[in-house]
């Protein structure tokens, strides 16, 4: 990574996500729903993971930097350095003001952006698995699967697996955007946006039950038999099949993330309610 703070210095390699299938293995991981993995993902970024110039979307926190640099910078720096939060400038603005802080203390200001589709802190980076903020930094650069891995990891070391579980949106929020959540509404902006995502569009049918994890396994051509709610043999080698095409690890259980990752691929071959079977 350049050692400057010219324009373009935080622009890696900014390969995005072009399927599902990195997101279904994160919700595998988590034991949650692929809806409130991507419910997330909306709200913390707006569902970015670059910006148009393929740096990663930021947001620096100036009372952050003012506080690991010991208030020395805030007299001078009151922009970049200061006890209050706010100043943000928004999108690549925010750049700027990193660069400020930058010129003051690299660490330091790295440490105190958030940074790409999960808006992590870089002071979290050996949370989510990093030796340096530096380290960290690069990844969020280089990919959204980078950024995706980097979430499982701050939510599985921080218990907040268990909140997307429940779909307790208030809890996750309260561990994951701070104490203040209730300011900006995360916890209603990703329940709105957990039932955008955990809605078939346009046909109303979710996969919830054994019975409906059969019909659309039965759509797509997998075999589960008899739409009778029943897991049986036929049923799990269904699931196993799905998850070998998909890549996933072959369970053959009807986990709540292979139901949503069977609805997704459902809806996207043109599943309807009306086929005779729902």
């Amino acid at each position: 990574m350049p050692d400057d703070a010219t324009p373009l210095a935080f622009a890696g390699e900014a390969e995005p996500i072009t399927d599902d299938r990195p997101y279904i293995e994160a919700a595998e991981a988590l034991g949650c729903e692929l809806a409130a993995v991507k419910a997330v993902a909306e709200v913390e970024s707006r569902g970015a993971a670059f910006l148009p110039d393929g740096r990663p979307p930021i947001l620096f926190e100036r009372h952050i930097f003012s506080r690991t640099t010991r208030n020395v910078h805030d007299a001078k720096h009151s922009g970049v350095s200061n006890p209050s939060p706010g100043g943000y400038s928004g999108g690549t603005a925010e750049y700027d003001r990193l660069a400020e802080a930058i010129a003051l203390d690299r660490a330091a200001a790295l440490e105190s952006a958030s940074w790409g589709k999960f808006q992590i802190m870089g002071f979290n980076a050996s949370t989510c698995g990093f030796r340096t903020v530096e380290d960290f930094v690069e990844a969020m650069c280089a990919s959204e699967e980078a950024q995706l891995d980097a979430f499982v990891a701050f939510v599985k070391r921080n218990g907040l697996d268990r909140a997307l579980r429940a779909r307790d949106w208030a809890g996750f929020a309260r561990g994951y955007n701070g104490p203040s959540f209730k300011k900006n509404r995360y916890d209603e902006k990703m329940a709105a946006a957990y039932r955008k995502f955990s809605t078939v569009e346009g046909t109303g049918f979710r996969v919830e039950t054994v019975r409906d994890l059969q019909v659309a396994l039965n759509f797509l051509g997998a075999d589960a038999g008899d739409a009778d709610g029943l897991m049986g043999p036929k049923t799990a080698a269904a699931i196993r099949r799905f998850q070998g095409e998909c890549r996933l690890a072959e369970t053959g259980q009807p986990s709540p993330p292979l139901m949503q990752a069977v609805q997704a691929v459902y809806y996207a071959l043109g599943g309807k309610e009306a086929r005779g079977v729902v």
